[in-house]
């Protein structure tokens, strides 16, 4: 099996028409039994660099899921990460703003979140949500209190690019590695995956009455997304957009990305000094004697 993250990845400076990139591919798997396996041995890959990248406490990694209702971000998530250590990897999924968060910029929330050196973040949406969601429902954007004059929507959405790509200019230039990752899911899979909400008891907790709302706006959101990432796409934090139709594959394809990232960092395990080795072998004693 070989995934090329690179095949998945919106060129940076480049328009992305989101009609011409499929919702899904040729699985990389011949069977469930396989699929396991594989993600099986990713897992293991990831929990590795993932010791490396803490001990090595250089870098951080910041990982962040946008997607359609009903994209598997959740799973994506849960599966791909389930075999690294949680004391090294939080997850944090944004939600509408509080009154706090709103009374600051549009950034603040997602920062106060980042992840520390050595460590791996997670974000289930994200910042860039107030230039997907709020986009698509301007009123949202004339209900955050922002001053009138800085409310024009001719110019907000290239601001909030431009805030965007210096913010991540900046977490690079400081050792934080950014993958960012759209799974891109078709309407009518969409479409299946709320009907088994319904039809399935337990999964009726994930319905709710907003996400059929939301399907009428699909052609503005996928306008909204095509937008972002001719402007967001950059080599240092670049956009994947990963078919998500078929979830299992889906997640193969988002491990071996995650993989690419930490192992392209020039990562090492702190050297031990000569008067550490002394101290070793004089505790070694202590234990064999």
């Amino acid at each position: 099996m070989t995934i090329e993250s690179k095949d998945y990845r919106a060129a940076p400076g480049k328009k992305v028409d989101l009609s011409k990139w499929p919702t899904i591919v040729d699985p990389y798997y011949d069977s469930p039994k396989q699929y396991k396996e594989f993600l099986h041995k990713h897992m293991e890959k990831l929990s590795s660099l993932q010791q490396l990248l803490y001990a090595a406490h250089s870098y951080a990694l910041l990982l962040i899921f946008q997607g359609m209702d009903g994209a598997g971000k959740d799973g994506a998530i849960r599966h791909v990460m389930s075999g690294v250590n949680p004391e090294g990897c939080e997850v944090f999924s944004f939600k509408q703003p509080s009154t706090e968060e709103l009374d600051h910029d549009f950034l603040w929330r997602t920062t106060c979140r980042l992840p520390e050196r050595g460590r791996i973040g997670i974000f289930n949406r994200s910042y860039y949500e107030e230039v997907l969601v709020v986009r698509v429902h301007p009123e949202i954007l004339r209900s955050q209190g922002l001053p009138e004059e800085l409310c024009d929507e001719k110019d907000i959405w290239q601001q909030r690019y431009g805030s965007i790509v210096d913010l991540e200019k900046h977490l690079h230039r400081n050792g934080t590695q950014m993958v960012k990752i759209f799974l891109h899911l078709s309407r009518e899979e969409q479409r299946k995956r709320f009907l088994a909400r319904i039809d399935e008891p337990e999964k009726n907790w994930k319905f709710s009455t907003s996400d059929i709302h939301e399907r009428k706006y699909w052609k503005d959101y996928m306008k909204a997304y095509e937008d972002c990432f001719h402007a967001t796409s950059t080599y240092h934090a670049p956009w994947y957009v990963v078919p998500a139709d078929d979830k299992e594959n889906a997640r193969l394809i988002v491990s071996q990305i995650v993989h690419d990232a930490l192992g392209g960092l020039r990562m090492a395990y702190p050297k031990t000094t000569v008067k550490r080795r002394h101290e070793l072998q004089a505790i070694k004693k202590q234990l064999v004697h």
